[in-house]
């Protein structure tokens, strides 16, 4: 991207170094679970366009920080440059201020300029370059939850709620209590304000229903630059909270008997115009919108392991929660794993309610959009709405992660509608991180099988 291609009116990097004082710059990228990787550059060079370089496998690293040795990844080990997105540069909120640094979020580019297909950023754009063709727009609006938790010093012991500020652990149910928000008050102030700096658009915020769980959704915009703020999002929590000496955690199931932790997607597609297609020119739904809703049914349970992508995940599929366990949709129905909110014509929208907080920004809307966008192609049909709680229902999504990866693996669509080396690839690397938690083991086992078996 060339500083010709930023956004009328923006302000260019090099003013920004120059303001800020910055003299080094975060060069990031999404690894396959979302985790924030790159290579730290002086500002000079980045602004002189310095070509810079990294092992392609690792937009694959394992959450072990093992690799696959399958055969999608080359055993010389080859390099990809990354390329900067330059309307995502921002200055790095979480850096001492006697250094200030930017941050620029980087796209995986193979040494003969093709998009790396291995690269999650690269997946999302490639599925949104499908609508691109058909004229459409996706307009996608995450809502993120998260724990804040006292730090974890040993992993044998469960994660705590922190101290607040009245010296104490919340303890209880406190579900949208301002109060207990306000215990944490300090972090909360460094957090927006970091938020601000990042650019991400945040609009309520909210203590959810677990102990030291919160809740903060992003408004709606552009697919692409809602999964940046997400991937931002994620790693600016983080950082203000070890400032703040807490973690934030975005595991599924951090705590067991509290509440799981989502992220929802609302997802509405656009025309040219900006009209929502979804909706009819009388303000009635258009058949489009059901045909989403049938690609979502149809392809999403495949490509489940993109939205609860490891063995932690799935405790939070628990019947009788709002976590679904299939993918029947309702309007305004929380036992649904497809939900219809109540809205005008021009808000008419889909909230794809299987994600957890722990899934990558980027492959958890790609797979909503692919899925989505398939039931358009083919004209599919959605199911009868629920009108009652979807919780009676069969649970017809994946139960465990390896089950999730199996069917991934074996799925024709998904390499279908996502690409035979990515799923490949994808799986390959799970694999490493499922034999892996395999041969750990657990407490469990210390607890009741030891004295006993």
């Amino acid at each position: 991207m060339h500083v010709a291609d930023l956004p009328a009116g923006a302000e260019t990097p090099a003013a920004l170094f120059e303001r800020a004082g910055v003299r080094q710059v975060e060069c990031l990228f999404p690894d396959m679970t979302g985790y924030p990787r790159g290579k730290l550059m002086p500002a000079s060079a980045f602004l002189a366009g310095q070509e810079l370089r990294i092992a392609q496998a690792i937009a694959m690293q394992a959450v072990t920080g093992e690799y696959s040795d399958h055969p999608i990844f080359p055993e010389d080990d080859p390099d990809v440059r990354l390329v900067p997105d330059l309307a995502t540069v921002r200055l790095a909120p979480w850096a001492p201020r006697e250094q200030p640094r930017a941050l620029a979020i980087h796209d995986f580019v193979e040494l003969d300029g093709r998009p790396c297909v291995l690269a999650p950023r690269s997946l999302l754009k490639a599925v949104l370059a499908r609508y691109a063709e058909r004229g459409l727009t996706p307009v996608v609006a995450p809502e993120i939850e998260f724990y804040l938790c006292a730090p974890c010093t040993d992993p044998n012991e469960p994660l705590q709620a922190p101290v607040g500020r009245l010296g104490r652990r919340e303890v209880g149910q406190s579900a949208f209590s301002l109060n207990m928000l306000d215990e944490l008050a300090p972090f909360w102030t460094a957090f927006q304000q970091a938020l601000q700096t990042l650019g991400i658009r945040a609009d309520t915020w909210i203590h959810e229903v677990g102990r030291s769980q919160f809740e903060i959704n992003l408004w709606h915009g552009n697919a692409l630059a809602v999964a940046d703020q997400a991937f931002l999002f994620k790693h600016a929590a983080r950082e203000t909270a070890i400032a703040h000496g807490m973690n934030a955690v975005f595991l599924a199931k951090p705590i067991a008997g509290q509440a799981g932790s989502s992220m929802h997607l609302h997802v509405s597609l656009v025309d040219g115009e900006g009209a929502n297609v979804f909706s009819a020119g009388d303000g009635s739904e258009h058949p489009r919108f059901q045909q989403f809703i049938g690609g979502l049914q149809a392809y999403l349970p495949d490509l489940m392991l993109l939205l609860a992508p490891h063995v932690n995940s799935y405790r939070r599929f628990v019947r009788g929660s709002q976590a679904p366990i299939h993918l029947g949709w309702g309007h305004d129905n929380r036992s649904a794993g497809l939900r219809v909110p109540v809205s005008g014509p021009a808000a008419r929208r889909i909230e794809q309610r299987v994600a957890g907080s722990d899934a990558n920004p980027y492959l958890a809307i790609a797979a909503t959009l692919a899925a989505g966008l398939a039931g358009l192609d083919e004209g599919l049909a959605a199911s009868a709405p629920l009108e009652a709680n979807g919780h009676g229902h069969a649970h017809t999504l994946p139960r465990t992660a390896r089950e999730a990866w199996q069917v991934l693996a074996e799925s024709a669509s998904a390499r279908r509608l996502l690409g035979e080396d990515f799923v490949t690839g994808f799986v390959a690397a799970k694999e490493v991180e499922l034999d892996d938690h395999d041969r750990e083991i657990s407490a469990w086992e210390r607890r009741y099988l030891l004295p006993q078996v």
